[in-house]
């Protein structure tokens, strides 16, 4: 077969990632905001109400005005909510994110929480909203601003006694079972004194007004972040079932494991936080947010979410331009939260089928994969390793014009700066040219030095988004 020359594949790589970087600018957080909501002076109004909450909310009915924003979109959310909302007078709030804005608000305190893994931050950040949730009363209007991330940046465990190494040991080994993130955020709630609605139900009076920007499925939206403002309807049983199915309990610390097998059976309630039954009230502390007087459900009456951006504004923005450049797309998102082999397997089959009737080309799948890891894993990430799997079957090609493309909107895949990489026919053969094995690659999670040699990583910096990852399957004219 006729070999492909190396400017057409480097084209084509251009191209992919041209797609892949276009359809993240195009998910702007101001725009999407604006379609959302409309500030005046005295008033907010919900341009596309969903049915939660009122549709108007009269601003001057409100003494105070708090503020928390979590999650890798923390800084840029926060900073359009200001340039909208005029009114300055009775508002505070708190900002934890891994990446803070350079000019700050002297109104707001920011705390740089740790991800993948919480650090002392996290846990300072969760303690200062609690507090400042304390003062919270009918007069009272909450913004919370919550991106993917929120989970490990903003953390704090019911049982005090659990140190902050045990904290982020808990986290690493969530990331590294191969659960969907619905699963591990599931686990999350029941764990933590500022996830499964406890951020609601700390301020039960207030009116409350979520804005999203969701790295979940839009099925699961109270997995966001671990859902601090979300009604929480996880059991005892599903934590157990979940402890159990990816053999999670014997590799926690200690601390963590006892909180599990002891006190986590009504750790996290759907609407009234409560207490494992072996720690007090008195130990607890601040730990715990006080309970509503009125019910389980005041907390969550009238609350507002709104979902301003999500992985489906991602492959559409990819879907057009992937079409402007003339290819058929196709997009299915099918393989969601599937074990990496496996998705690549599925997409693989699915893009030589339709390039058989369609040789231009651009599959799209939206969501994430999930990857389990060993204890002796290298540097790489879902994303990576995904585009390595593809390369392994796509040297069976050789001679066709054939990338795959996958990357995190984020920007960062696992413990890497990369958002990903790009493979194509060629990249096995280049890559035992520069002295690296793939499969062995493959088998210890270390795909980014492979990649980085080849200079096929795709490199964004932080994006101040987190609505997914994308991947791009392309075929075109040899």
């Amino acid at each position: 077969m006729t070999q492909v020359s190396d400017s057409a594949l480097e084209f084509l790589h251009v191209r992919a990632t041209g797609i892949f970087t276009g359809a993240l600018k195009g998910c702007n957080i101001a725009s999407a905001f604006d379609r959302r909501l409309r500030f005046t002076e005295n008033t907010l109004e919900r341009l596309m109400p969903d049915g939660s909450g009122p549709d108007v909310i009269q601003l001057n009915q409100y003494r105070r005005i708090f503020i928390v924003a979590m999650g890798k979109a923390a800084g840029p959310m926060l900073e359009v909510l200001f340039d909208r909302m005029k009114r300055r007078q009775g508002v505070r709030g708190i900002c934890c994110s891994k990446y803070l804005p350079k000019q700050r608000n002297w109104r707001i305190r920011y705390f740089e929480g740790g991800h993948p893994l919480p650090n002392e931050e996290s846990f300072a950040a969760a303690r200062a909203t609690l507090n400042l949730l304390k003062k919270a009363r009918k007069d009272t209007l909450i913004f919370y601003l919550i991106s993917g991330g929120g989970s490990a940046m903003f953390d704090l465990p019911l049982d005090p006694s659990i140190s902050i190494e045990d904290t982020a040991r808990f986290h690493e080994v969530l990331l590294g079972s191969g659960a969907p993130i619905q699963e591990m955020n599931v686990l999350r709630k029941h764990f933590s004194a500022v996830k499964g609605g406890r951020l609601a139900t700390a301020a039960p009076e207030a009116t409350k007004v979520s804005l999203l920007l969701p790295d979940v499925p839009l099925r699961s939206l109270d997995a966001l972040a671990s859902g601090p403002t979300s009604l929480n309807h996880s059991t005892a049983q599903d934590v157990e079932a979940i402890l159990a199915k990816y053999q999670i309990l014997d590799k926690l610390p200690a601390s963590v494991r006892t909180y599990f097998e002891h006190g986590s059976a009504s750790a996290a309630p759907a609407g009234k936080p409560q207490r494992p039954p072996f720690l007090s009230k008195k130990l607890l502390g601040d730990a715990v947010p006080a309970e509503s007087a009125n019910g389980e459900d005041t907390a969550f009456r009238d609350s507002v979410y709104e979902v301003l951006l999500s992985n489906h504004d991602l492959v559409e923005n990819a879907r057009e331009l992937a079409r402007q450049a003339g290819y058929f797309v196709a997009v299915d998102n099918s393989c969601d939260d599937w074990d990496y082999r496996d998705a690549a397997r599925y997409l693989l089959e699915r893009f030589h089928e339709l390039r058989r009737i369609h040789p231009r080309l651009c599959l799209i799948s939206g969501g994430e994969v999930t990857v389990t890891l060993n204890d002796a894993h290298g540097a790489g990430g879902r994303n990576q390793q995904f585009a390595l799997a593809c390369a392994m079957e796509l040297s069976r090609h050789d001679g066709e014009l054939l990338t795959v493309l996958s990357a995190g909107s984020d920007g960062v895949d696992g413990n890497t700066s990369n958002a990903g990489a790009i493979c194509d026919t060629t990249t096995v053969t280049r890559a035992r040219a520069f002295g690296y094995e793939p499969a062995e690659s493959l088998s210890t999670f270390n795909a980014c030095p492979l990649f980085t040699a080849l200079g096929d990583t795709v490199v964004t910096g932080p994006t101040g988004q987190n609505l997914r990852d994308l991947r791009l399957l392309i075929a075109d004219h040899a």
